[in-house]
């Protein structure tokens, strides 16, 4: 059972409510009356998408073959359910540059929704709420774009607009510093650990905050290799994934350039000497408290250190 374009257009602006999820859960013959009652004593929960209260009780569909309803199925039944294409959102096929700059962090938190793609006509965002639509027009004539909606999974939705827009505000912080981040760091701890960002607004510095997003991503990503190419007018971030070179974001030259610093500084390789190449070590947590040792290397190019 699935709503039609002209019915959701029908539909009152609001957020999805656990009752009505769970109505339509029980319609489509995906749980059982027994779990509806259980679950009704969390309808006051107004901090979690019901989605979420959902997939954590770890209920199995009562249609064959009895599947665990985790967040990831839920999400692709809401989507069938509403009639909207259903996204699993993969961070490396998104352009966070394009993306980054689309609409503003605060807009895109509002309404909990996140720019995926950018062509010259048409923009695409995840979303996992299909009843909420005031933003499709306004964004329409801002942008002066098509806009499509896919139905995401809320939680990826939440995790990567934190670090979406939290790179990109790192990214002209910066940039606003001319780069010259590296200037009065004399006192450092070889061993660092990643993932202590957790807010936008974070007080690090905007580059160590570049650094400890990329080494985290790269981990998660279980990329074996981390490049970063200096251009003329833009730098290459790329990360090797089962021996494939993926471009993950592009830096301004003066912030790749700080970047750069800040990976020899942590390899305690001398940052003065750009003429000649350099090999370091650094010891690193990875996000699950694994212990690492990283191998780094630089080599001067006639844009800048390779690194």
């Amino acid at each position: 059972m699935s709503a039609s374009t002209a019915e959701l257009e029908r539909i009152s602006e609001h957020r999805l409510n656990l009752d009505e999820l769970l109505d339509a859960l029980l319609a489509d013959g995906l749980i059982e009356q027994s779990a509806v009652q259980k679950l009704q004593r969390w309808r006051s929960e107004k901090d979690l998408h019901p989605l979420v209260v959902i997939a954590n009780q770890k209920l199995t569909s009562c249609q064959p073959p009895q599947p665990l309803l985790n967040l990831e199925t839920l999400t692709e039944w809401l989507a069938q359910h509403v009639g909207l294409p259903y996204r699993h959102i993969d961070p490396l096929e998104v352009d966070m540059v394009k993306t980054g700059n689309v609409i503003s962090y605060a807009y895109a938190y509002r309404y909990r929704i996140l720019p995926l793609e950018v062509s010259p006509t048409r923009i695409t965002f995840a979303t996992a709420e299909p009843y909420l639509q005031e933003w499709i027009d306004d964004l329409r004539k801002l942008l002066r774009k098509d806009i499509q909606r896919v139905i995401a999974n809320p939680l990826d939705i939440n995790r990567y607009l934190m670090e979406f827009y939290g790179l990109t505000r790192s990214v002209v912080g910066a940039q606003s510093q001319g780069g010259q981040t590296e200037r009065g760091i004399l006192n450092f701890e070889q061993l660092w650990e990643l993932g202590k960002t957790t807010e936008l607004g974070a007080e690090d510095k905007p580059v160590i905050q570049i650094v400890d997003w990329l080494l985290q991503y790269a981990f998660e990503q279980r990329a074996s290799d981390i490049h970063l190419e200096p251009r003329r007018e833009r730098g290459f971030i790329r990360f090797r994934i089962d021996g494939v070179l993926h471009k993950v974001y592009e830096l301004p030259p003066s912030v790749m350039t700080a970047v750069t610093s800040r990976i020899k500084i942590l390899g305690r390789m001398d940052v003065a000497d750009k003429r000649r190449p350099q090999d370091g070590r650094v010891k690193t947590r990875t996000p699950g408290g694994r212990e690492v040792e990283l191998r780094l290397s630089t080599m001067p190019t006639a844009f800048g250190e390779k690194c």
